[in-house]
């Protein structure tokens, strides 16, 4: 026990602890001790800078349970909140291990463990960055000397890493024009971010962008606990987390933590260095995360992403049959029965027609239009499709879901070359009919009255040549985008990558439409009076 000077120029008794006129000097640069516990033949009296120290029998170094009184705040100030990226893979900078990892706040750099033979104790004596913060129980540390810091000024941090929300907080999500602003004073509407494109993962983006607007889907996975889930499905929820963070310190966010988990789960299918289709990606991303929530393969709206997304669908099929007449004249039949499925669906296929091969006379090219309504009508149950030797017949059944995906397919493959249709689908973001394409079902909706659906995102492509030289029919390089409507401004937003920006609703189908998402109206009033499903 020694009296020692503190920086304020008081004394106190310290064991251990040397407070010096420079400031804290952690116990463990006063003591030469082994690396093992010492044995009897080890144990002895050491001198130490003059002085003479006590016998040690004790491991690496002498760790404190609590910061020196008064100084509850030391180090703190060498935070830096700027260096801090928490969406990149929890991995240790040395072993690239990703078990009990630790962020050091003064560089951003992970680490393995804190123990005093672990790899942040000797970043921490050999850089002097001394504050970490474990990565899974958001607990902050000081090392090398080992205490825990539960000082409030850190909180901000530990929000940033794992976002928490409350109830409440969620309910208000879709209610409250929020702004929130950045570090460096940006502002920004949270839920309405950009996202990297670390390479080529621009279909990845949109589709988890729009998924991150689905209110029943998303509030799920901002309020449950999946800490005993797969980590596809944690992974998810964090970044949903992020895209709605009110007190981000940048206004975008990075995917890939989650990607990374997608290219193991996927055997490289879907990665962030090669482009894919958002719908085939879709089709993977829901199948996959309703097994991770535990969800059934053979019953039905076992997971919220089915009981959001899943339909049923009727199928009439009938087999068309060729047969020879007396003059050897090759006719077509068809069979007299008629089989009928029922399948259940997560997204719609929607058909464009043919796109023109010619250019009009003044040589330019003719860009066709549809209607949504008309592509719709492959599901009305009266217009056939004829399909290798079939012919089908497809119409929606009662109940249809909360929300509807459609696809519209633009891509089409032969031997040679795939094709791409441009065709403009046309259609008005809010007030669309579905009665006509489903079966009429007293039980569930009352026959004649309308079933008005609202759209929530558009997924839109862009072809883009890929140098400024190139020649007509050379290969286009695939580009995404997504609008989503905010629906606490009532305004849509356009979200390509980084770049957010405002958008008319007006000029949503002037793009490439290729994958939709609409909302089912809850309270089912008439034309442009009701208010869509928010998942209150």
């Amino acid at each position: 026990m020694s009296e020692t000077a503190t920086p304020n120029g008081t004394s106190r008794k310290r064991k251990d602890i040397d407070i010096s006129d420079e400031g804290f000097e952690p116990a463990v640069k006063r003591l030469r001790i082994h690396e093992t516990t010492a044995t009897p033949s080890d144990r002895g009296v050491e001198e130490v800078d003059g002085e003479e120290e006590e016998e040690v029998n004790a491991p690496v170094a002498i760790r404190q349970e609590a910061p020196p009184e008064g100084f509850d705040d030391l180090y703190l100030d060498t935070v830096n909140r700027n260096v801090l990226d928490f969406d990149f893979e929890k991995l240790c900078s040395v072993t690239l291990s990703n078990i009990n990892v630790y962020a050091c706040l003064v560089c951003g750099k992970y680490y393995q463990g804190r123990g005093p033979k672990s790899h942040a104790y000797f970043h921490a004596l050999e850089v002097g960055h001394h504050v970490y913060i474990n990565m899974q129980t958001q607990k902050v540390y000081v090392l090398p000397e080992g205490y825990e810091v539960k000082n409030k000024s850190l909180d901000d941090i530990k929000f940033v890493s794992d976002p928490r929300y409350t109830k409440e907080q969620v309910m208000a999500l879709d209610r409250e024009a929020k702004v929130a602003w950045t570090l460096g004073g940006k502002e920004y509407a949270p839920g309405f971010v950009g996202m990297n494109n670390i390479k080529d993962n621009d279909y990845f983006n949109v589709v988890v962008q729009a998924l991150s607007h689905v209110p029943p889907l998303r509030n799920y996975f901002l309020l449950e606990d999946f800490s005993t889930k797969p980590e596809l499905v944690k992974r998810l929820s964090i970044l949903i987390r992020k895209i709605w963070n009110p007190r981000a310190f940048k206004s975008h966010v990075s995917p890939h933590e989650l990607l990374q988990e997608i290219s193991l789960k996927s055997n490289k299918k879907f990665t962030l260095t090669a482009q894919s289709d958002p719908v085939e990606f879709l089709s993977w991303f829901l199948n996959n995360i309703h097994l991770a929530l535990g969800g059934s393969k053979t019953k039905p709206g076992s997971s919220m992403a089915q009981q959001c997304f899943q339909g049923k669908l009727k199928v009439e099929s009938q087999a068309i049959t060729a047969k020879a007449d007396a003059g050897d004249r090759l006719r077509f039949e068809e069979a007299a029965e008629v089989k009928i499925d029922v399948n259940r669906f997560l997204l719609l296929t929607l058909d464009l027609p043919s796109a023109p091969l010619f250019q009009d006379e003044l040589e330019r090219n003719i860009i066709p239009q549809v209607p949504l309504t008309s592509i719709l009508s492959k599901y009305d149950g009266l217009k056939a499709q004829e399909h290798l030797n079939q012919r089908k017949r497809y119409r929606l059944l009662h109940p249809l879901p909360p929300y509807l995906l459609f696809h519209v397919k633009r891509f089409s493959k032969n031997k040679f070359v795939e094709e791409r249709n441009p065709t403009i689908v046309t259609f008005d973001a809010r007030n669309l009919d579905m009665s006509p394409y489903v079966e009429p079902n007293p039980a569930f909706h009352q026959p004649g009255e309308p079933i008005w659906y609202d759209l929530v995102a558009n997924i839109v492509h862009e072809a883009v040549r890929g140098r400024e030289d190139s020649v007509e029919g050379e290969t286009e390089k695939r580009t995404w985008k997504v609008q989503m409507r905010d629906r606490g401004r009532d305004e849509w937003v356009q979200i390509q990558d980084l770049f957010v920006e405002k958008t008319q609703k007006e000029l949503l189908y002037l793009g490439e439409t290729y994958l939709q998402v609409w909302e089912k109206r809850r309270d089912g009033k008439g034309k442009g009076k009701g208010k869509a499903q928010n998942g209150r």
